[in-house]
């Protein structure tokens, strides 16, 4: 769900500028059971962040995981829902912010309405395709054989 952003680039100053990207309030109005998953996704060109909204059905569940690499905020923003981790169980609902620390073990069940949350992270680096004789270069420069 986009909103207008008419005006929100200058280019002549060529430098970014704030932007509204979408209205969350209405993402969380559309009263349809069958909607699940990313009803969205931040995919701006040269961003540092990731952020998605994420609809759980009710009973709905995001298994246990370890994020090895990066902190993840999770907003709750309709419904509710349980994070379970290792120290136990933590009651979600709207207005909810919870930082979920990289290393840290979670899962996320839905409660009877479903829940609705926003999650912005770390932009992960995009995976390069590299010519096998880069992947020689770099052994060789870490000392390891070819």
């Amino acid at each position: 769900m986009a909103v207008d952003d008419s005006g929100s680039r200058d280019p002549g100053a060529g430098a970014p500028l704030p932007r509204v990207l979408c209205d969350t309030t209405e993402l969380v109005a559309q009263d349809d059971d069958a909607l699940s998953g990313a009803l969205w996704k931040l995919a701006e060109p040269g961003r540092q962040l990731d952020a998605n909204v994420v609809r759980l059905p009710a009973g709905g569940r995001v298994g246990t995981h370890t994020e090895p690499d990066l902190d993840v905020l999770l907003l709750v923003l309709d419904g509710a829902a349980r994070l379970d981790c290792a120290d136990g169980e933590h009651p979600l609902r709207p207005g909810v912010l919870t930082w979920l620390p990289h290393g840290s073990t979670r899962a996320v069940l839905a409660g009877p309405e479903g829940v609705t949350y926003l999650t912005v992270h770390r932009r992960r680096p995009g995976l390069a395709v590299r010519p096998p004789e880069a992947a020689d270069r770099l052994r060789r420069s870490l000392g390891g054989e070819v």
